[in-house]
């Protein structure tokens, strides 16, 4: 089994060695993979160390899986070319979400849409991972109709350098910026570029992805936010449903949901945080409650790591679901 990490030295793909290793995925050939400028670096797994390759060499290794955390760009240009070499790609960026002929997968809610044919699969949008990890299976009883959601996102789902520009501006030390305005201290209403429609392409990403992932014209409102918090995302949902929820019976369905934590107690302060969740695969959530103007309304409170269950442990549970099902 012949596995290609695709930026294997950033924050996504170096959590993607780690959930592997942790999973005990049967690698049996690591093929770390960067730009040119990383190649011949090291990285380590298993206790190894394994020379980082260019993607040039790593497609001509015809590799079983490749995992692709790298940018749009990269996928667009090397995602066909390792799958025209016989390769299961399994992308983290946007760049084939919402193409009609690939598989979007969250597993724990649609991995049985997957064939031999997909040689192509889109890993969804951190945010909107945790969220339908949430909704779906609620959808599944109620029937959702509408969702509005706000969004608490880390600085880590930007990258290295804006961990980096937070923790200078803490300590006060100048250095490169990758946001328009100061983060710590701060909330910046505005993650990835503004369209046309004045939505930000993430908020745009969650209404369009929540759609195709949950096969349901749900109508999804969206504002996300970037918040001065290392790790962990966070968002405050309101849901609504064509039958009326009861809300005991909506918690012991989450309760019973696969990769879902429950952490709703208010008389002992329990519920969800990102400081908590960091380094956690499940999606928690807290704060059910019936909304107080429609009867036919809940909502909550929903937080998930976003390297892991939001990236790296989604992509890596979708090798698994190749892996068991004979597809690679």
């Amino acid at each position: 089994m012949k596995v290609a990490i695709v930026g294997c030295t950033g924050l996504v793909g170096s959590v993607m060695l780690k959930v592997l290793e942790e999973r005990q995925f049967p690698v049996t050939e690591l093929i770390p993979v960067a730009s040119e400028k990383s190649v011949g670096k090291k990285v380590l797994f298993k206790g190894r160390e394994h020379s980082v390759v260019s993607l040039s060499e790593a497609v001509n290794k015809k590799p079983h899986i490749a995992l692709f955390s790298a940018g749009s760009s990269v996928s667009k240009e090397w995602a066909p070319k390792f799958a025209s070499a016989g390769t299961r790609v399994i992308d983290n960026s946007s760049c084939w979400r919402m193409e009609t002929h690939i598989p979007l997968v969250v597993p724990e809610i649609n991995a049985d849409m997957l064939t031999e044919r997909d040689f192509i699969i889109a890993n969804p949008n951190c945010s909107t991972i945790q969220m339908v990890m949430v909704l779906n299976p609620l959808h599944l009883k109620y029937k959702l109709k509408r969702v509005i959601v706000s969004t608490y996102q880390s600085v880590s789902g930007t990258g290295a350098k804006a961990i980096i520009q937070m923790e200078n501006e803490r300590n006060n030390i100048q250095g490169e910026k990758v946001y328009p305005y100061p983060i710590d201290m701060n909330c910046l209403p505005h993650i990835d570029v503004f369209l046309e429609n004045d939505y930000t392409k993430e908020e745009m990403k969650m209404v369009q992805e929540t759609q195709k992932i949950m096969r349901a014209e749900v109508q999804v409102t969206a504002t996300t936010v970037r918040v001065p918090v290392r790790g962990g995302h966070s968002e405050s949902v309101y849901a609504e449903f064509e039958q009326k929820p009861d809300i005991h019976e909506a918690k012991h369905i989450l309760t019973q949901s696969a990769g879902v934590i429950v952490q709703d107690n208010p008389a002992e302060k329990v519920y969800p945080m990102p400081l908590y969740a960091e380094g956690k695969d499940e999606v928690f959530v807290g704060r059910i409650r019936k909304d107080l103007h429609n009867a036919h309304a809940l909502n909550m409170w929903i937080v998930a790591d976003n390297l892991r269950k939001g990236a790296a442990t989604n992509a890596v549970q979708i090798a698994q679901y190749l892996l068991k099902k004979g597809l690679c």
